[in-house]
This record gives structure tokens, C-alpha cells and sequence, in this order.
């Protein structure tokens, strides 16, 4: 076995869940054991994120993969496991789209993914051994210290394979990364496509055992292609299947709206192609948007303690 390095910084990542050797209490006052999600750079060995989750998910691993992304921009390729949850169709999908060329590890090959085996040892031979002295470690205390001491010690301390610290390698490069998009468009990327059709009747799809509402304006639409996670679908989409433009969101159908018995004139169909161009959303209003911005600039967090769905700190 020959050891390899990637030419460029962001020309290769590894990425791979590890299964922690303490356990975390959870608010319903149960022991369990959390996986850490990480991702390594393979030519400085920077640790562009890592993550602590309760599960490892194909919904995790997006999370995981759309941060480190944000943090250090979009690599070229990427590697990891056959597991079910890293060649998940989201992941996958959402890889093409951003232009990252997935190669996954030969079966029973760990060697493959050496340097994410070192950046394990690291973690449970320094980070865990700090917290040796909590007693009630709870994931997000163990988030927030994984985040510090990553940014902090890990990636300020020279490594002996590349005699540099991982932060100053890559800094300097030379790289091939290129800009990551917005939170949105990471969304929008890791998700699966699936054909649809529409009922006549209602016009609704039938999507995961829920019926969605179609804008008027495509019910001449026999085929319906729409992008949606299998993990959520409060993030519906229509897409033009020729050139993959999201059309509009659809949202699931409201019985209890339907009820009043309202409804409005359907326009007719216009001879020409409908636009893709979906209606401008109203989205916020002005005054309450300077409040946020306001509350924003102060660098306080809000008044409250945020609870993500599922206890998934």
C-alpha cells in the first residue's frame, strides 16, 4: 500500500462518522452514544467541520457536508464509505449538482480513509480525554467544546506528516476551491427527484403519502418533477424537467382552508409556454426586518433557548 496526497487544498475531502467512547445524557435523561461527523482536507489536513449528532443519517451527513462547505468552499472530489447513509440518493444527487466528484472506499479497504482514522485518534486521545472530568455531558456542551478545540488546537498544531500546522498548509495553498452558494442552494442541492402526476380533481401530488397543492397555472401538467429529502418536506419544489429550473414550492394542501368553500376563477391557459419565473414572495415586512437586522447587529443571541426537532443539538 503506497500512501498518497492530493496536489491542491479542496482537491480531495475525506468525510466519515465515528461512533464516540463516552456517552451523552439526553432530555428525556437517557445514556447514548453520539456520532461524530468530520471532514478532513487531504492535502493540508484541516478539519473543515465536525459534528457531533445523535444518529449517523443522510440528513446529518447534508448538514455536515452543507457547513463544511460554507466554512472552506466547494472541493473538487470527495471520498467516503459504502455506508447506507453516505451514498444515500440525496447525497449523491446534491454532490452532482454541485460539481464534487464522489468516489467511495473499496469494501473492507479503511486503509483508503488512513488520515480520517488519525483525526479519530485526536479526538479520543486529546478532546475526550479533557472532558473526562464531566460528569453530565450532554451533546451540545460536547459540540461546543469539539468546535473549540478543532478551531483552537487541532487545526494550529503542526502535524508531523506535513511539518506545518493544517491552517497555515492551507492557507497557502495552492488550491482549486471555488465559491460555495448560499444556505438555500444547499438545500435545494441535497435533495432526491422524483416524478409526480397530478390529480385532475383537486390538483394535488401525492408525495411520501401527503398530498401537495399545484399552482393553477401548471394544472395542464399531465407529469409533475419535483425535489424534495426524504428526511423533511416542509421544502417542496417544482422543477422544469428539461433544464432542472425550480418552477415554484409547493406547499401540503390545507382541508381546513378548503373547507370555507372559497374559490378563486381559474385563468385560463395561456397559448404561450408557461414562464419559469416564479411570483416574487412577499416574505417579511420592512419594519420587522430592521428589527431582526437590529437584533443582529448587536451579536447577541436571542432571548431564548433554541430546540432543534428530534433533541438534535
Amino acid at each position: 500500500m503506497r500512501s498518497y496526497e492530493a496536489e491542491y487544498v479542496n482537491g480531495t475531502w475525506h468525510w466519515d462518522c465515528h461512533y464516540g467512547s463516552r456517552k451523552v445524557l439526553t432530555l428525556r435523561g437517557e445514556w447514548q452514544t453520539p456520532v461524530l461527523f468530520g471532514v478532513l482536507d487531504d492535502r493540508s489536513r484541516l478539519a473543515c467541520h465536525l459534528q457531533w449528532y445523535r444518529s449517523e443519517s443522510a440528513e446529518n451527513i447534508a448538514r455536515g457536508l452543507s457547513q463544511a462547505m460554507q466554512k472552506r468552499g466547494l472541493p473538487r472530489a470527495a471520498m467516503s464509505d459504502n455506508g447506507a447513509a453516505m451514498t444515500a440518493t440525496e447525497i449523491t444527487a446534491g454532490l452532482t449538482r454541485l460539481g464534487i466528484l464522489h468516489q467511495t472506499t473499496l469494501p473492507y479497504s479503511p486503509y483508503q480513509n488512513g488520515k480520517q482514522e488519525v483525526l479519530w485518534g485526536s479526538v479520543e486521545g486529546r478532546l475526550m480525554a479533557m472532558l473526562e472530568g464531566v460528569e453530565d455531558l450532554t451533546l451540545a456542551r460536547l459540540n461546543e467544546a469539539t468546535q473549540a478545540w478543532v478551531e483552537y488546537d487541532y487545526n494550529r498544531k503542526r502535524h508531523s506528516e506535513i511539518d506545518d500546522t493544517p491552517l497555515a498548509r492551507f492557507l497557502a495553498g495552492p488550491a482549486v476551491t471555488r465559491p460555495c452558494p448560499d444556505a438555500a442552494a444547499l438545500r435545494l442541492a441535497f435533495t432526491r427527484t422524483e416524478r409526480r402526476t397530478l390529480h385532475k380533481s383537486d390538483g394535488t401530488a401525492v408525495i411520501a403519502g401527503r398530498r401537495f397543492e399545484v399552482p393553477n397555472q401548471y394544472r395542464h401538467l399531465p407529469v409533475l418533477e419535483v425535489r424534495f429529502a426524504a428526511w423533511g418536506l416542509g421544502q417542496v419544489h417544482l422543477v422544469d424537467p428539461h433544464t432542472g429550473t425550480v418552477l415554484c414550492r409547493l406547499f401540503p394542501q390545507d382541508k381546513a382552508r378548503n373547507a370555507s368553500g372559497l374559490r378563486r376563477r381559474m385563468q385560463p391557459i395561456p397559448a404561450e409556454p408557461v414562464s419559469s419565473a416564479s411570483p416574487p414572495a412577499r416574505g417579511i415586512g420592512p419594519l420587522l426586518e430592521r428589527m431582526i437586522d437590529r437584533q443582529a447587529a448587536t451579536g447577541l443571541p436571542p432571548a431564548y433557548l433554541p430546540k432543534d426537532e428530534g433533541d438534535d443539538a
